[in-house]
């Protein structure tokens, strides 16, 4: 008989926490990365980039930050913590580098006997079930009207440093944690820096008195609807209303749960020393000068456009995906996609707080999954009952209970062949 055989796209954090996983239970696993290194966008995301949670609590499972590390390490230093995994779990030999997946194609209805997976280097190779971990800040999202500005346009996926800004006047588009990093980096330089915001914001701080929010534990084991009334009630102490910063808008909601998260200390502070001007949405752009929804216009030699990214897959037939707001439907902690078999997703989703966990967490999982399927055990419609989700952005308390659902219906089945 053939050894089951699986596959993870990508070698960026999510697909070496997942290869780690599977390879730690004997599973046999090829992973392919396109590009030849290991770490996936901390090697090209901007030089001033920090973690907005702590280094106690931001790493993989059972592989600790070093500690002299700072509390918030930077890009570099979270570059060589992802490598240092690969290192010491010698993840590197089972990765083929500089070799993309183009295709991957089910085997049976909905992938139900496997997946024929074609790549760069003439390949094609069925294997027994996927992990797709390609990741979800590689493609970056622009909207139209940047195609008017006749300046110089960076998008924050492709920025790396000041020296991707020319001319002194810069405006950011896009108020999330990115586009606050940008505009910080901007007014450190001394630049004329204007940051575009459309809905007001509560902005939150890495710290409470001193201590990273992650790591007051207390707070975690309050309910829900507590946890979240105390955290609002202490990002007000520590920043004060959105509204006292000169010329943010108010936010619709100040609950902490209905908003994207923004960590910044530091936006806030330029603002009041007149580092950073805040302008409205944009209505159009002339050439270098934007216009916005106040009725002002201003000329820029730069706009950095911090506007997210697409959900993209482009080996994989977006028919055989459903799809709500530009994502795919999943079920089971966001590791599912509806209404296919033997291919799973590690990554495509971001539960408020660090990262790297969550993949771990999705790994073991899938590795669940794929034990059971290799016992003769029906997983197919396991999940039926759970209702398909498509954030990528998700609270943290939603998806453990997400999570903690998963596990109860995989512990039911398991108990099927104990």
């Amino acid at each position: 008989m053939t050894t089951p055989r699986y596959c993870v796209v990508g070698a960026g954090a999510a697909g070496l926490g997942t290869l780690q996983v599977l390879l730690a239970r004997g599973f046999a696993v090829d992973c392919f990365e396109r590009t030849d290194r290991v770490g996936g966008h901390w090697h090209t995301d901007y030089e001033s980039l920090h973690l907005i949670t702590s280094r106690d609590v931001s790493g993989f499972e059972g592989h600790p930050m070093p500690p002299e590390y700072p509390v918030y390490p930077s890009r570099e230093q979270m570059l060589a913590y992802i490598e240092s995994f690969a290192d010491r779990f010698d993840l590197r030999r089972h990765v083929t580098f500089g070799t993309e997946v183009l295709k991957v194609e089910p085997e049976g209805p909905a992938g139900a006997l496997g997946w024929w997976v074609e790549t760069s280097d003439g390949g094609r190779t069925r294997y027994d079930g996927i992990v797709v971990a390609n990741g979800h800040l590689w493609d970056p999202n622009l909207p139209d009207v940047a195609a008017d500005f006749t300046g110089h346009g960076v998008h924050s996926g492709r920025y790396r440093g000041l020296d991707d800004v020319k001319g002194d006047r810069v405006l950011v588009v896009g108020a999330g944690n990115s586009g606050c990093d940008l505009a910080v980096d901007a007014a450190n330089a001394r630049l004329d820096v204007s940051i575009s915001v459309r809905r007001g914001r509560v902005f939150q701080p890495k710290a409470i008195f001193g201590r990273p929010r992650a790591e007051l534990t207390w707070l975690a084991k309050l309910p829900p609807v507590l946890q979240e009334r105390v955290s609002r009630a202490l990002v007000r102490v520590v920043m004060g209303p959105p509204e006292v910063y000169r010329g943010l808008p108010e936010p619709v909601t100040r609950n902490l749960n209905d908003q994207p998260p923004v960590v910044n200390n530091l936006l806030p502070y330029w603002i009041q020393h007149g580092r950073v001007t805040v302008v409205p949405g944009i209505t159009r752009i002339d050439g270098q000068v934007v216009h916005f929804t106040d009725g002002t216009s201003k000329e820029f030699d730069t706009i950095l456009w911090a506007t997210g990214f697409r959900t993209t897959l482009p080996f994989l037939d977006s028919a055989l995906l459903r799809w709500k707001d530009g994502v795919p439907l999943r079920v089971a902690g966001l590791t599912v996609p509806v209404g296919l078999e033997r291919l799973w997703f590690v990554g495509l989703s971001a539960p408020r707080g660090p990262q790297l966990p969550p993949y771990g967490a999705q790994a073991r999982l899938v590795a669940r999954l794929i034990r059971l399927q290799e016992l003769g055990v029906p997983v197919a419609h396991a999940f039926d009952g759970q209702q398909p989700d498509s954030r990528i952005d998700i609270v943290k308390v939603v998806w453990n209970k997400q999570m903690a659902d998963t596990d109860r219906v995989v512990a039911a089945l398991e108990q099927k062949v104990a």
